[in-house]
């Protein structure tokens, strides 16, 4: 396809047999759905639509959502020349193509031109440096789609010239009105009469991606097809059709949370053959290399902690050299961190500790600094006693000198209580030799499952 083909403003209705999905996009902002809070009456974005003030943006959330219809919605609303990169695909050169074709557009149509640049969070450094002046200036209006915090993956020069929109998972009524919009309006669906039997199965499969809800749907009608009208889908053509859908998704590169929970669980599992064959099978379906670099990052301060404090280093490590190399080359970084981080030794302390002492700091809002610990910059705030009796650790034989630093209400409370693992059997010795009986290292207690929640678990 050429470049500059995909003009919002002209573009024909899909044909008959493109998916489901893309033949029910909406075309028009009164027939999109959900997102209230960001194209609803009286927002902001409406507002700019409305008076044609259009500003950069960039639209955060989850597959499926309508980061991409919304995009084009845009477009047609205020009938700008809608350009479609794919940041995957895309250089530098093409970019640049681009403005080249919005300065003109600006020069001789008085049009605007809208950039729109799908999964802009794999667009490196150079490539977004490269759209920064044409920003800036007016030249064209970005609107970029990732599924990850742009805030990590945009640079700060371009970030800050546009509004970023969170498009949350879509609730389960509005996925079931785009559904049933598609039952009613879909040429190839509507001949069917098909009557949903199970609702609460489809939505459910759905996971708040309106994309998934439509393929699913379509999928689920093709298993009766040549029956007799109406075509009434249950429970189990939902799962069959879902299941289909998935190994699909995999082969299109989809993220997939499974997937990446399996290899979570096999490095946390020590098992280093395990995790990178899931690893493996991400990379293949095209997962974004930083996208797995991060998650090895949070495990090895999550799971691995100071049994191996060199793990979080080298974590960070991988995650910088994937940054900056790309793949493939970037798969054989990945594959040596992720085998290390599996074979390395385990410890949840960390996490267990910060959940404890939030726990505290939520049941106990009040608690004062003590006294001793507070600073005293002011004669007045030392007469209040501010400073007094503490007691400066470097004056002791060793460096340290046995005193209270929690609030009286807290006393005796232990947070970190390091594994017999690793580095942190040193750390529990130390630890031991240091408090003696004023905190009760000795005791070891069975590794407690996060509280965290996610993709990752």
């Amino acid at each position: 396809m050429d470049l500059f083909s995909q003009n919002a403003t002209s573009s024909p209705p899909p044909r008959r047999d493109a998916p489901l999905a893309e033949r029910c996009r909406p075309r028009r902002l009164d027939d999109f759905v959900g997102h209230e809070a960001i194209v609803g009456p009286g927002t902001v974005l409406r507002e700019e639509i409305r008076h044609n003030r259009l500003k950069s943006l960039i639209l955060w959330g989850p597959p499926g959502v309508g980061k991409t219809t919304l995009a084009r919605i845009i477009a047609q609303e205020v009938q700008a020349d809608f350009i479609a990169l794919s940041a995957v695909t895309a250089g530098v050169a093409d970019v640049r193509k681009v403005i080249d074709r919005a300065e003109k557009n600006r020069k001789y149509l008085n049009k605007t031109t809208i950039l729109f640049i799908d999964e802009i969070h794999r667009f490196n450094k150079a490539q977004q440096d490269a759209l920064l002046h044409a920003v800036e200036d007016g030249t064209l209006i970005l609107i970029g789609a990732t599924t990850e915090n742009p805030s990590f993956e945009v640079i700060p020069p371009l970030l800050s010239r546009c509004q970023v929109y969170q498009m949350h998972p879509l609730r389960k009524e509005d996925i079931r009105r785009i559904v049933e919009r598609a039952l009613a309006e879909d040429e190839v669906l509507k001949p069917l009469k098909i009557e949903i039997q199970d609702w609460d199965t489809l939505l459910q499969l759905a996971a708040g991606d309106a994309r998934r809800a439509l393929n699913i749907l379509e999928k689920a009608a093709e298993l009766h097809e040549g029956e007799i009208p109406p075509v009434k889908l249950t429970r189990t053509d939902f799962e069959k059709a879902a299941l289909q859908k998935t190994l699909y998704y995999d082969k299109a590169g989809e993220m997939h949370y499974d997937v990446i929970s399996a290899f979570i669980k096999s490095l946390r599992g020590s098992d280093p053959d395990a995790a990178i064959f899931w690893m493996a099978r991400m990379l293949a379906a095209g997962e974004d290399p930083k996208f797995i670099a991060r998650r090895m990052l949070i495990l090895a301060a999550e799971d691995i902690g100071n049994a191996d404090p060199y793990a979080l280093t080298l974590a960070t490590s991988c995650f910088t050299a994937v940054t900056y190399i790309g793949m493939p080359e970037a798969q054989i970084i990945l594959s040596q961190v992720a085998a290390y981080l599996a074979a390395a030794p385990k410890s949840n302390a960390a996490i267990v500790a910060i959940n404890k002492a939030l726990e505290d700091v939520r049941n106990h809002p009040d608690v004062q600094v003590p006294l001793a610990l507070r600073n005293a910059p002011t004669t007045l705030l030392a007469d209040l006693g501010y400073g007094k009796d503490y007691q400066y650790a470097h004056d002791y034989p060793g460096h340290f000198v046995r005193m209270a630093y929690l609030p009286p209400e807290l006393q005796g409370r232990i947070y970190y209580r390091p594994g017999e693992l690793g580095k942190e059997k040193e750390i529990r010795k130390r630890l031991m030799e240091l408090w003696g009986e004023w905190k009760d290292y000795s005791k070891t207690e069975k590794p407690s499952k996060s509280k965290k929640s996610g993709p990752s678990r």
